[in-house]
């Protein structure tokens, strides 16, 4: 089969951003190139939102020139038909292809195309060539152009890109090149296809660099290459992949013994390394929980207590994880509103006069907002009892108990051939043999993390305190 002879339809599209799923085409062009004929197209879009200034001066196309053109849903049909049956081309081609695919989406048609990308060809055929921009690769080959950044020059320009090289490059070679890259899963322009097909096929977590060596991304996966390329599978559907795909350069990763070693070390990269495509975990020096206190007259209320002044997963009753006070009272609040606590007696509403209400004046007191409103079963004013009110509280509070250290020291948790060594859900590092393990008890300072112990306490059953493992 020649791949140099089937119908190309060559395209690019001015936008009035960088986000496909949020940004509009404000024009098309498509040249289609059949081997012998070439046929143009392009046409003005109207976006249906204003085009920001700094588009304006990038490419030409204001609001005024938009204003009467055809919307995207006009053109779609007849644009996807000019596509059908063509390899798709186009320079940073993810770029185009992703843009116009969620274009499609938007109006009900299911686009899809074989994608070329001019940029990694360039890269594939002048290796030696440091950049493969489309204003170095006209300058580089002499290619004629009016017009930059409007959707037709440039499609022109990368039209007689590959014109240039079916007449200048050995016809095997250039040949294998498009092969290559019709025949094997996409990846941005920019990341090196050999460093990703070499990816082990392993736990791991993973990190995404781009220009000037700035961390972009952390994430886990079960399965290392597979989940890299399962990113630029899907990056026209989301923002963040979108984002990924054009600004990696270079992916870097950690081989993990499984599933929860890669995912307490994704959890840890991302705090240390702050990559800014992360949604960015909290430190936990400002970790607050509730624990219960009896009133000398009965009632149960709950008091919040700073991380500072606990020793999480030692102590009992203790309930929920929050980074700060007022998200643990937010919490807390919404609570009593699903489950029609009283929000007076738990002293989440405060007296007018008072600044905290005794809790032996409430069952004589006013009654609390919610009561007035019917959404309170009226503890507030002895409608409900102490006891009714303490075991509705205990109820609602369980979801958020936290699961107490059930060992009296550490404690080791296999994963293939190395252990966990853990300490009151304190994570202190892994193992090989007895000699390490001493190491890592010796030396490990036990520090309390949420987001460790919300992985750890999900694999208790298969913990083994360390005096009973048996070598």
């Amino acid at each position: 089969m020649n791949l140099l002879t089937p119908p190309f339809a060559f395209v690019d599209i001015e936008t009035t951003g960088s986000n496909a799923t949020r940004d509009a085409v404000t024009e098309v062009a498509v040249i289609r190139y059949d081997g012998e004929h070439t046929e143009r197209w392009v046409s003005l879009v109207n976006p249906q939102v204003p085009i920001p200034p700094f588009i304006t001066a990038l490419t030409g196309i204001h609001d005024d020139m938009v204003c009467t053109a055809p919307s995207f849903a006009e053109i779609a049909k007849d644009l996807a038909a000019m596509l059908a049956g063509h390899v798709f081309v186009a320079h940073n081609a993810r770029f185009d292809y992703g843009f116009l695919k969620n274009e499609f989406k938007r109006v009900g048609i299911d686009f899809r195309a074989p994608v070329m990308c001019t940029v990694k060809l360039s890269r594939a055929l002048y290796p030696l060539e440091k950049k493969h921009n489309l204003d170095s690769i006209v300058a580089r080959h002499q290619i004629n152009m009016d017009g930059r950044h409007r959707a037709l020059a440039d499609t022109e320009a990368i039209y007689q890109f590959w014109r240039h090289c079916t007449q200048n490059i050995n016809a095997e070679l250039l040949q294998l090149q498009v092969k290559n890259q019709l025949h094997h899963p996409s990846l941005p322009a920019h990341l090196d296809a050999a460093e990703v097909e070499n990816m082990p096929q392993t736990h791991g977590v993973y990190r995404f660099y781009g220009e000037n060596h700035i961390l972009l991304y952390v994430g886990k996966a079960n399965n290392l290459k597979k989940r890299v390329y399962s990113h630029f599978a899907s990056d026209h559907q989301y923002a963040k992949e979108m984002a990924i795909s054009q600004q990696v350069r270079r992916i870097e990763w950690d081989e993990c013994a499984g599933e929860v070693e890669a995912l307490l070390t994704e959890a840890r990269q991302i705090k240390e390394l702050q990559p800014t495509l992360n949604r960015q975990l909290r430190r936990d020096q400002a970790l607050v929980s509730w624990r219960l206190r009896t009133t000398p007259n009965g009632w149960l209320i709950p008091d919040l207590v700073s991380g500072r002044e606990l020793d999480l997963g030692a102590q009992h009753a203790l309930y929920g994880l929050f980074s700060g006070g007022t998200r643990a009272r937010a919490a807390l609040y919404d609570l009593c509103k699903d489950s029609r606590l009283c929000a007076r007696v738990l002293d989440l509403e405060k007296d007018k006069v008072n600044s905290r209400k005794k809790i032996a004046e409430v069952e004589t007191g006013a009654p609390c907002f919610a009561r007035q409103l019917r959404k309170c079963n009226g503890a507030c004013v002895g409608e409900e009892s102490m006891l009714q009110h303490n075991i509705r509280l205990m109820q609602v509070l369980h979801t958020l108990k936290l699961r107490h250290w059930p060992f009296a020291g550490p404690a080791t948790l296999a994963e293939g051939a190395v252990w966990h060594v853990i300490d009151r859900w304190c994570y202190l590092g892994t193992a090989q043999n007895e000699a390490q393990l001493a190491e890592v008890l010796s030396e490990a300072k036990a520090v309390f993390d949420r987001d460790s112990y919300k992985i750890l306490s999900r694999h208790l059953h298969k913990m083994q305190p360390i005096g009973l493992l048996g070598h």
